[in-house]
């Protein structure tokens, strides 16, 4: 049997699972490299998935603390779209991937986290992503440090 090692998931097995809201802390924190923020806009923000589906993966949340989009004021809404469109944008330069899946989980049903606050999931895709190690092992191969995935979106502002 082959073995991958991953030894910053240890921190999430073996931690205390956090109380409250992750983007509450994120819009709030101020250190945005600490934070993995990677863009803030008027009235919403974009963050690394410190526990991604892929490489990229990205969430976009509004700063408000709201369950549903529906609640959004339009220019809230406006922005959040228009900061989910800069980040795909961003993704595109710094990873070029060949699509992607982007989807929002409604309650916790529906497979959210974090249900009282809404956010965009943006997960990067490349041909051939899905391999032998999710299909047999249940194990998704991650090829990019958060720092450095970090790194490279932040250089890819779009100027």
């Amino acid at each position: 049997m082959n073995k991958i090692w991953a030894p910053w998931r240890s921190q999430f097995i073996y931690s205390r699972k956090k109380k409250g809201c992750i983007f509450c802390e994120a819009r709030d924190a101020r250190d945005d490299k600490k934070s993995f923020v990677v863009e803030r806009s008027e009235s919403s923000f974009s963050m690394l998935n410190i526990y991604p589906y892929n490489n990229g993966h990205v969430m976009v949340a509004p700063n408000r603390h709201k369950a549903s989009l529906k609640v959004l004021k339009p220019g809230e809404l406006a922005d959040l779209m228009l900061l989910l469109n800069r980040t795909t944008q961003r993704i595109d330069k710094a990873l070029k991937p060949d699509g992607y899946n982007i989807g929002i989980n409604l309650g916790k049903v529906a497979g959210a986290g974090f249900p009282g606050h809404v956010h965009i999931h943006i997960v990067p895709r490349w041909l051939g992503d899905t391999n032998f190690m999710p299909v047999i092992s249940g194990t998704k191969v991650i090829s990019e440090s958060l720092n450095s995935l970090y790194k490279r979106l932040r250089q890819c502002q779009k100027r």
